[in-house]
């Protein structure tokens, strides 16, 4: 909380004009969703800064040469999707528990980037926004979805992968990005606000023909060993 705190006080003079546009975004079907992320992206660098947070990014070249891809990165805190909204540099939506949807100001750039909520209690509803997801991807969207479920709050350890979170994937046919996030609990969850560094890893994608024989359980440990093993090696 100090940190959002810090972040608005050093962006006082400029802060509601960003949000303001960003409502606007939200509520726009003219502005494509190259712009919009662009916009969002801008101003999350911005508030990075504010919020005396260093995003150091490897491997995007990693990232697939088309659009149509999904991430999968570990979850550590509130403070991950801004992440890649400073590091990625292709335009991306992204899943968020429906808790979530309703956050200020994380409820209008999800708008604006078509963001999907989804029910974990709901498992018709999951489905459906699986989907969605699914389909939005074959089209040439990018998606974000969280295959724990939920923070760790156990810093750089990880819970396990639900196997469910996949099945946009498999459905979808498309490249799987495992994305290995370290120390991205510390900016929102861990109460300080001295400066910090997180970092992000792409790692190399797992592309349809080396999953498609293999169920979502299988898929989801080869995802979580992948970035357990990138995290590991980063903070021993």
């Amino acid at each position: 909380m100090g940190r959002i705190v810090l972040m608005v006080l050093r962006l006082i003079y400029i802060a509601p004009y960003y949000i303001f546009r960003i409502w606007r975004y939200s509520k726009s079907k003219d502005v494509d969703l190259a712009e919009k992320f662009a916009y969002i992206k801008k101003v999350t660098k911005k508030a990075n800064r504010a919020g005396r947070v260093t995003i150091e990014a490897h491997g995007l070249e990693n990232l697939p040469k088309q659009d149509g891809f999904i991430f999968y990165p570990n979850h550590q805190g509130m403070f991950d999707v801004l992440v890649f909204l400073e590091s990625c540099p292709v335009p991306f939506s992204f899943v968020v528990k429906k808790e979530a949807r309703n956050v200020v100001l994380l409820k209008q750039v999800g708008d604006a980037l078509g963001a999907l909520a989804i029910d974990r209690e709901d498992l018709r509803q999951s489905m459906k926004v699986i989907n969605t997801m699914a389909e939005e991807v074959k089209k040439g969207r990018n998606f974000l979805i969280f295959p724990e479920g939920t923070r760790s709050k156990q810093g750089n350890q990880l819970l396990e992968f639900k196997a469910g979170s996949f099945k946009g994937a498999v459905k979808a046919k498309c490249p799987i990005v495992p994305c290995a996030l370290v120390d991205s609990f510390v900016p929102f969850d861990s109460g300080s606000v001295r400066a910090v560094t997180v970092k992000i890893f792409y790692l190399p994608p797992l592309y349809y023909e080396e999953y498609k024989d293999m169920n979502t359980q299988e898929i989801a440990a080869e995802v979580k060993r992948r970035i357990e093993e990138v995290i590991k090696e980063v903070i021993s």
